[in-house]
């Protein structure tokens, strides 16, 4: 029967949780998952390396993506990643919808992963994401090649608003999660895409940890 890593509860007394990051690691409470980070980290990414390989299936199959959620879906999106052009080539508002469900994922790994929150977040007790989305925007910005060349300070503009409508899922008044990120766009391989996206913006994954192998690997699968 599973138990928590930390404290050793087992189900049904307690529900457990598995490690966002790595789909493995169970535990039963934010308390203890952060307990027990210093010695996880070590060991998270090549449990995340082993998903990933027991969830690969057809190269063909892995090669659009996603499946729903977006006006149109492109082939080779960790080949995109790699070259740094997965935001290239696109609808405006799949770009928007990328961009802003990419902040939000992000916010939630740094609350369940490392036990932190941003201020301007909803984690932090910001009334919506709006002003933590607007840094995530600059410094996307400062990252060459990031945004498509059609990218302007108007375009930002709607790419805020958008995250602003209530009508839509990619929603800065609303959090998200790795889960309901998959059952949006289908596709079990897209919150590993915008994690991946994230660390192309803030130089790191998360956790503090370094993707581009992960990264590199998948590229290589796609035949990239």
């Amino acid at each position: 029967m599973a138990a928590c890593t930390t404290c050793n509860k087992e189900e049904p007394a307690v529900q457990l949780k598995r490690c966002a990051k790595c789909s493995t690691t169970p535990y039963c409470s934010r308390e203890c998952q952060k307990a027990d980070w210093r010695a996880h980290k070590r060991i998270c990414g090549k449990q995340a390396d082993s998903f990933a390989n027991a969830n690969v299936h057809d190269p063909d199959e892995m090669s659009q993506s996603p499946k729903k959620g977006l006006e149109k879906s492109v082939p080779n999106p960790f080949t995109r990643l790699d070259n740094g052009t997965y935001l290239h080539n696109r609808p405006e508002k799949d770009v928007y919808r990328l961009l802003i469900d990419t902040y939000r994922l992000r916010m939630d790994d740094m609350y369940n992963l490392e036990g932190q929150a941003d201020g301007d977040s909803l984690y932090g007790g910001a009334s919506d994401g709006l002003r933590g989305f607007q840094r995530f925007l600059r410094q996307a910005s400062v990252r060459r090649g990031v945004l498509p060349s059609w990218w302007t300070p108007e375009k930002q503009q709607e790419c805020e608003a958008l995250g602003m409508d209530s009508s839509q899922w990619q929603n800065l008044t609303k959090t998200t999660s790795k889960q309901e990120i998959i059952d949006y766009y289908g596709d079990p391989r897209f919150p590993m895409q915008l994690r991946m996206l994230g660390e192309a913006v803030y130089l790191s994954a998360p956790g503090g940890g370094d993707g581009s192998q992960m990264r590199k690997m998948m590229a290589a699968m796609e035949g990239g």
